[in-house]
């Protein structure tokens, strides 16, 4: 026992674990390092059933089972390698021993090893998983990849695509020395190239030609990869690349540099990424720029300027990005910074295998063009604006003059209805107030025609608490008929800057609008009040009547000819010219209401 004890010991201290199984009673017997490889508790009892379960189920668990039933049955040693999954859910691999210890000539124990291999396993599977993607790419590669042994030039091994670049097959090439792939005149370059790798073991790349087996010349790209050592001999790793149809695309740029040169539209050609190779006189005459000024530039970063359209300028790039077409006219600067209109038409040249490999960018200087469509368009604003403004001056007439005449037909209906004198004559002042306020609405019409031909009518600063008592005591008998009471909390020295007339309009209607549809079921009121903040001067109009339904009504409440009482008199004119005169001096409106519970109306004053 004491040589048992020793290899015990000089076990421990390797690291390697002891387990024996009694095969009397089955009993198994594990040490620390073998517990401490299956991360169990101290307390773990190990037996035969627990102990193989630790072992992955499948492959590494019916081998473990195999090698240890025929051990007992037939004494046949065993030392194998197995993945177990430890008491704390730890994959490891191990390297088990295993061996018959006899008693009288009978098998009393199985007597082994357990050690932890976990990071050699892991090693070896990662070299594994290289040595598996080193071969995938060596043999699917669109190159073709030659290994050269250096010391005589001799190939010894190549991939697929080699063979078929060159026509040879596998054991042709195998052998072979280097310089039989070249054409005669190409042999004594390509040795100087691979002996100028073998001093300064740089990456290399250069043009040359192959003959193939069938005697086709071939124009390639050759390029020598890092040396290697096996066994002391240096082996060189050379790829070499198909480049034919750049060849013929080259030849036909050629072709095309030429036939381009003296056009008059500019053409600019970029590789991949946008960056300039080539552009013609037409497109240097226009930018101010030399051949070796924008050559490796991106002709936008060129162009661009203070009014440059980025967005557009964002469109080209995104089309370059995805290898698009792509039209846009965009202000470009010369060299000089002077800035001119440029429509660009930019196509990607994709080759046989669908690789983007230039934009062809052709384009013009339409200067003159873009002046002349912007006048245009600038003479087709000033006409609409005009026209605006006609179609606004005439509903102004239109409806606030006949409110007005309303509200004095009214007066004039009452005191011809009337036999009694000093009745009539209480009406003279109201009379008087409303053909003075029809003489001030008139005068105010007459400025917006003296100033019709400017681009914007002048605002003007006004009392506004002047202007609301003005259109109460215009419409007194309206209200005084209607019984509606208006209020308002306006101070005496609240000024606002707008144009008379529109402001006019804007409270004759929202006043008259408060009369038409008050409602029947309660006494009618109109409160007006106010608030600045740092943008506007807001001027509330709440009141009690009918109200509107928003959201049935709310997107076409502020449309033309837009009813929603069925009112006789209601021409659907009012809220339409309030919005327009509000935006015509910077201003908006807003609305709340609900049905039977009245609205509020908020006027926004731009004081700018």
């Amino acid at each position: 026992m004491k040589k048992y004890e020793l290899y015990f010991k000089a076990a421990q201290s390797v690291k390697i674990g002891i387990w024996k199984v009694n095969l009397e009673t089955n009993q198994v017997s594990w040490d620390d390092v073998t517990r401490d490889i299956h991360e169990v508790a101290d307390d773990f009892i190990p037996n035969i059933e627990n102990a193989i379960n630790f072992y992955t189920e499948g492959e590494d668990r019916n081998k473990i089972k195999s090698v240890v039933e025929r051990a007992i049955a037939e004494g046949v040693p065993f030392n194998e390698k197995f993945q177990i999954i430890t008491a704390e859910k730890n994959i490891k691999y191990i390297e088990s021993i295993g061996q018959i210890v006899y008693k009288n000539e009978k098998p009393s124990q199985l007597l082994g090893t357990f050690q932890d291999i976990t990071k050699e396993q892991n090693l070896m599977n990662e070299l594994q998983l290289s040595v598996e993607k080193f071969f995938s790419i060596f043999s699917s590669a669109n190159d073709a990849i030659f290994i050269i042994d250096s010391s005589n030039g001799v190939i010894t091994d190549c991939n697929t695509r080699s063979m078929e670049l060159t026509g040879y097959n596998n054991s042709e090439l195998i052998g072979l020395h280097n310089s039989e792939l070249f054409p005669v005149k190409q042999r004594k370059g390509i040795k100087i190239f691979l002996a100028k790798h073998l001093t300064k073991d740089d990456y290399i790349v250069n043009e040359t030609y192959i003959k193939t087996k069938s005697g086709v010349i071939i124009p390639v790209e050759v390029a020598s990869g890092k040396k290697f050592k096996v066994d002391r001999q240096t082996y060189l790793v050379c790829f070499f690349r198909d480049i034919t149809e750049r060849k013929i695309v080259e030849e036909k740029m050629n072709m095309l540099s030429l036939s381009a040169s003296e056009t008059t539209d500019t053409i600019i050609i970029t590789n991949p990424k946008g960056k300039a190779v080539w552009a013609n006189n037409a497109y240097l005459n226009l930018t101010g720029f030399s051949m070796e000024e924008i050559l490796g530039e991106k002709p936008g970063h060129l162009a661009i300027g203070p009014e440059t359209d980025l967005l557009t300028l964002n469109k080209m790039r995104k089309a370059i990005l995805d290898k698009k077409s792509a039209k846009v006219i965009i202000i470009n600067y010369n060299k000089l910074k002077e800035k001119y209109w440029f429509e660009l038409n930019i196509t990607p040249v994709f080759d046989s295998q669908g690789n983007c490999i230039n934009f062809v960018g052709v384009g013009r200087d339409v200067t003159s063009r873009k002046e002349k469509e912007l006048e245009l368009k600038r003479l087709l604003e000033v006409t609409n604006n005009q026209n605006n403004k006609l179609f606004n001056f005439a509903h102004i007439v239109s409806h606030n003059i006949r409110s007005h005449t309303s509200n004095l037909s009214m007066i004039v209906d009452v005191m011809e209805n009337t036999e009694d004198i000093d009745e009539k004559l209480s009406y003279i002042d109201l009379l008087k107030e409303g053909t003075e306020k029809l003489s001030e609405t008139i005068e105010y019409l007459n400025e917006i025609i003296t100033i019709q031909e400017n681009d914007t009518i002048e605002k003007k600063k006004i009392l506004l608490k002047d202007e609301i008592e003005k259109t109460k005591r215009a419409l007194s008998f309206s209200i005084k008929e209607s019984q509606i009471t208006i209020t308002h909390t306006i101070p005496e020295d609240l000024i606002v800057n707008v144009i008379p007339a529109y402001l006019d309009s804007i409270l004759l209607n929202l006043f008259t609008n408060a009369i038409k549809y008050k409602s029947t079921e309660c006494k009618a009121l109109l409160e007006i009040g106010f608030e600045i903040n740092e943008y506007y001067t807001i001027i509330t109009f709440k009141d009690n009547g009918l109200g509107l339904d928003l959201a049935k009504n709310g997107h076409k409440i502020f449309g033309m000819y837009k009813t929603f009482h069925g009112n006789e008199d209601a021409k659907g004119i009012g809220l339409f010219l309030i919005k327009n005169q509000l935006e015509a001096m910077g201003g908006k409106i807003e609305v709340e209401s609900e049905v039977g519970q009245g609205s509020l109306f908020k006027i926004y004053l731009n004081e700018k």
